[in-house]
């Protein structure tokens, strides 16, 4: 892993040019990073994530000018949201223009892009001088990587070319608005809220089909975000059955609120308590929910039973998350 100074990020920034890859912090987690413009380079992304060839890359801009050098047309309402949310942790789906590479658009006609709110990945983009393609950093299927250490983890250092920045602040992936239909729909939900689009450009939907045969975004067709070990979603209304019916060992993983854990402490004399915060604090919940399950895995626990949330704000993207990684926990009937 190497610090981000002058003389590192002009490394990587020369890895770029000559089509090799590069893992880079943004706010929302680290992304891995090659020449947007390259097709070869993209594959390699591809390639060293085990990700499906349908799956589109986001593409990563300095700014609107450069956003603009990469759609057939910016409508106004995409100018408006550049404006209000750029740099930030919203992707915008546009019509590609013609040079932008099949691969990077998973063969669609339109084109993904965001300008992260981040000195690092500035400096890079803006040293590169072209747009970088960058899913998150980590093997595809896994949680995503909030810490340069994580995509170490999954990668390598000896395989690719880390810049460190720390703690990702955000800690969920970035939303992503498909403007190339009216009215635009929530492809994937992320840290900036619906409600917070809508103040901007009026009314906006939200995709609901679980497995698009083509989709248009990441995030929207394939498993993601998941541990090794099996996660059960614990409902509001089955957190009491639980604590009555379950037994617990020491490989038993529990990442709920602080005022659910303060529970299940008392009750359960074994287990690992991962607090996700209060439960008001749902910056906190999505900075910490990929740590805390990649600490699941290098715990070795058998099993992880995971709090549900409000599906409003931020919690719109804690729980599109968690729903995409866990399966319901089941409450056992009453025995006769």
């Amino acid at each position: 892993m190497h610090e981000p100074n002058e003389t590192n990020l002009a490394l990587a920034a020369n890895l770029i040019k000559k089509g090799e890859l590069v893992a880079f912090p943004t706010e929302t987690v680290y992304g891995l990073g090659a020449n947007g413009l390259d097709a070869k380079a993209c594959q390699k992304i591809y390639q060293a994530k085990g990700r499906p060839s349908d799956n589109p890359l986001i593409l990563h801009v300095a700014d609107k000018a450069m956003a603009k050098t990469l759609v057939a047309s910016l409508p106004p309402e995409a100018e408006k949201l550049m404006d209000t949310f750029w740099p930030g942790a919203l992707t915008l789906v546009l019509k590609k223009a013609d040079h932008i590479p099949l691969v990077v658009s998973a063969g669609l006609d339109t084109v993904a892009l965001r300008c992260p709110d981040n000195p690092i990945a500035l400096a890079l983009i803006q040293a590169s001088g072209v747009p970088l393609a960058a899913p998150s950093a980590n093997k595809s299927t896994r949680p995503s990587p909030t810490k340069a250490s994580h995509v170490a983890t999954d990668f390598g250092e000896d395989d690719i070319f880390i810049l460190d920045g720390g703690d990702c602040t955000i800690g969920v992936e970035s939303t992503i608005l498909d403007l190339s239909v009216n009215p635009p729909v929530i492809l994937r939900p992320g840290g900036v809220s619906k409600e917070a689009l809508e103040k901007v450009i009026g009314e906006v939907g939200i995709y609901t089909s679980k497995t698009p045969e083509v989709p248009k975004a990441p995030g929207m067709k394939y498993r993601h975000y998941a541990p090794h070990m099996p996660v059960y979603l614990v409902a509001e209304n089955q957190f009491e059955p639980l604590l009555n019916q379950l037994k617990t060992t020491e490989k038993t993983g529990f990442i709920f609120s602080e005022e659910k854990l303060a529970r299940l402490k008392i009750h359960f004399s074994k287990g690992v308590f991962l607090s996700l915060g209060q439960k008001a604090e749902l910056e906190i919940a999505t900075q910490r929910l990929y740590r805390h399950l990649r600490e699941a895995d290098s715990l070795d626990l058998e099993v992880i039973y995971l709090e549900s949330y409000p599906k409003e704000g931020l919690g719109l993207a804690l729980m599109n998350r968690i729903d995409k990684l866990s399966s319901p926990y089941i409450v056992k009937e009453e025995e006769a």
